[in-house]
């Protein structure tokens, strides 16, 4: 079987981390939907109709699609990001699926400072990122520093493991096959709210298609934290469609998404295993920490470049 790779802005790359010094400490990755919940919370289904919905296609736009619930708490998750959330830490936990092949569990440490305008529209504070990875041993002590708008859009990085013993820091094109080797996505996609607007735009272009179950999952958790997982499903394999089923862990205090994972179609019709296309799950999460521009600068001392 062959699973078309997502394209390449289309959802998250990779964002989070833990604080920038002291040890990292993973806590068990708990992803525990309550299946009793599951079974009686409502789904949202387009009936068939007689212009074509079996084909994919919505007959009237002005009805309520099954997505438009979804599409509303993502907005206003959207607006909460941008009003309130200057910055973050966390753990992150990256697994992706690329060229076909599914890779092994990423985790990172990393740091991420929100675009802020002015009241022109122009920038004012640049989307910011370091990532530092943690594990596997292959990659661990890899850093990867980026600032939108600076240093001619390059990222600075330098690799872990035993490359990272003898080969210098390099800056980077972010599109470049260096800089994308082992990611399935750029590092200019990366953060909670680039997310949010991937998941809207990719639920605005599915409106026009019917065949999609929308459900709410209360009870589940994310590193012991209470989760509602959104559950957006296609269950007809459609040239339109890049994924079976994809998960978004909506965290019930903070209300921002903590994981999204996303699904291929089983490979033997009926079968409940789901091949993983990508999945990208969010731990220990500090928002307005107070990043500055040194957090953010190869020259850090506390940084290894």
């Amino acid at each position: 079987m062959s699973y078309p790779q997502l394209a390449r802005r289309e959802f998250l790359q990779a964002v989070a981390a833990a604080g920038a010094t002291g040890c990292l400490a993973v806590g068990a990755l708990a992803a525990e939907p309550n299946a009793e919940s599951g079974l009686k919370e409502p789904v949202f289904r387009v009936a068939k109709a007689k212009n074509g919905v079996a084909n994919g296609v919505v007959v009237n736009p002005a009805d309520e699609h099954p997505l438009d619930p979804a599409l509303k708490v993502a907005r206003e998750t959207l607006t909460l990001i941008q009003n309130t959330i200057d910055d973050y830490t966390c753990t992150m936990v990256k697994r992706e699926r690329i060229k076909g092949v599914l890779g092994d569990h990423e985790y990172m440490q990393a740091k991420v400072r929100n675009r802020k305008l002015d009241e022109n529209g122009k920038t004012k504070t640049p989307l910011s990122a370091y990532l530092k990875f943690v594990k596997p041993k292959n990659v661990e002590g890899r850093e990867v520093i980026w600032v939108e708008g600076q240093n001619n859009g390059k990222l600075k990085a330098h690799e872990g493991g035993l490359l990272g013993r003898t080969l210098p820091s390099v800056w980077l094109d972010p599109e470049g096959a260096l800089a994308m080797r082992g990611q399935l996505h750029p590092i200019y996609d990366i953060g909670i709210e680039n997310l949010v607007l991937k998941l809207i735009d990719r639920g605005t272009k599915e409106k026009k298609f019917g065949e999609c179950e929308v459900k709410f999952v209360p009870g589940a958790k994310i590193n012991g934290r209470g989760c509602t997982v959104l559950v957006v499903t296609h269950p007809v394999q459609r040239p339109h469609f890049e994924f079976h089923k994809a998960e978004i862990f909506i965290d019930d205090a903070m209300k921002i998404p903590l994981r999204y994972a996303a699904y291929f179609w089983p490979a033997t019709p009926g079968s409940e295993e789901l091949p993983v296309l990508e999945e990208y799950t969010y731990l220990n999460v500090k928002l307005n920490v107070g990043l500055a521009d040194a957090d953010f600068n190869p020259n850090n001392p506390n940084y290894n470049f």
